[in-house]
């Protein structure tokens, strides 16, 4: 069980410009499994590796971005407990009732101080991985594209990054696995609400409510570098990589879908477990954090965001 009833995330609903470039990209570049359409016009996917209906939803907008990013917590009692928690820390909260999403239960939303609309969710209807639960194999047969196993971590831009880290530690449960900070204030923050080494990331600079990328994990180096071939083969926009952050000791390369957010193909990290003691990185080691190899900042990789 999670430290504090938030299990992981659960979804993360992003806003695309051109929503069939958008659903061919998610579809033949990443590989999802289209899982639903709704009355508003938004499409739904997952991973093949994911149970629950979806993990990905798209809407077509003016401008391309974060809609929402949606954690699931293990029952109902406990997303009332954790909503009751979010408005005594001085945030409101919004309910959103059962069936807005395809194939969901109520949920609970709010605004963190970065500035992301965050939400809490129990259920959601289970679909299955494609194979059976009693001697199931190990894929199903015709994965497409970069086929990640799950939606893995968003990381995500705002000013008041001490804000949203203490909501996320203090009511929601969540520890800081590694961070970029001077003087105990933190310019990054990795949290986690599992064992993973991360499932949010919080940088503190300008652009309120901003996204940097969604991740996406696959299960090894092979896996980032075969991804960065499918980018290749398919002219997708290529952002940085494949290389290997200090930070997370996470394998990646980035890209970006049709309207311009960033997606990550994700693998490795440590387990994270909450006797572990949270690793720190100095301000003036942060190209070494960000790329280990490399050992140098890209501008445009801190500063593009939607």
């Amino acid at each position: 069980m999670s430290m504090n009833g938030v299990m992981r995330p659960g979804h993360v609903a992003l806003r695309v410009m051109d929503l069939q470039a958008a659903v061919r990209h998610y579809t033949e570049v990443l590989g999802l499994l289209e899982t639903g359409r709704d009355a508003q016009g938004r499409v739904y996917f997952k991973c093949w590796d994911e149970h629950d209906h979806h993990s990905l939803v798209l809407r077509e907008a003016d401008h391309a971005g974060l809609d929402y990013l949606g954690f699931k917590v293990v029952d109902e009692a406990t997303l009332d407990r954790l909503a009751a928690g979010i408005e005594a820390f001085g945030i409101a909260t919004e309910s959103v009732p059962a069936g807005e999403h395809l194939a969901t239960g109520r949920r609970v939303r709010f605004t963190a101080p970065t500035g992301q609309v965050f939400e809490l969710y129990a259920t959601k209807d289970v679909v299955g991985n494609g194979m059976p639960t009693v001697n199931p194999g190990i894929q199903p047969a015709n994965l497409k594209g970069i086929a990640p196993v799950r939606f893995d971590h968003v990381l995500v831009y705002g000013a008041d990054i001490e804000g949203s880290v203490a909501l996320f530690r203090d009511v929601l449960g969540f520890q800081v696995t590694e961070s970029v900070s001077d003087q105990g204030k933190y310019m990054a923050a990795f949290m986690s609400c599992s064992t993973k080494v991360h499932d949010i990331a919080f940088v503190g600079l300008p652009g309120e409510g901003k996204l940097h990328h969604i991740a996406f994990y696959v299960e090894s180096w092979s896996d980032v570098l075969r991804a960065a071939d499918l980018i290749s083969m398919t002219e997708t926009s290529h952002d940085l990589g494949p290389t290997r952050h200090g930070a997370t000791r996470g394998q990646t390369v980035y890209f970006f879908d049709p309207s311009g957010n960033r997606n990550e193909a994700f693998t490795g990290g440590y387990m994270w477990y909450p006797d572990r003691p949270p690793l720190q990185w100095t301000p003036d080691q942060l190209p070494r954090a960000l790329f280990f190899h490399e050992k140098k900042l890209r501008e445009e990789f801190m500063s593009v965001v939607t």
